[in-house]
């Protein structure tokens, strides 16, 4: 009985520490929003999705503000 629980146990062991599941973690982006957008914007649409210009960037809208989109 003792070597059958000893087996169970080891088969559960290699089941569990063999996962062939594995971790991704996210590197955190370098994004800067804007929280206000300046006065000297221009809304454009570009593909149907509409964008905020300024100094020869483009723009996107998003909750927290306004997030730089390169083209």
């Amino acid at each position: 009985m003792r070597t059958v629980f000893s087996l169970i146990f080891l088969l559960f062991s290699f089941f569990v520490l063999t996962s062939c599941a594995t971790t991704v973690r996210a590197r955190p982006t370098n994004v800067m929003v804007i929280k206000k957008i300046p006065r000297a914007h221009k809304i454009v649409y570009i593909n149907g999705h509409q964008y905020y210009k300024w100094n020869g960037k483009h723009y996107r809208k998003t909750t927290k503000g306004y997030v730089y989109v390169r083209f």
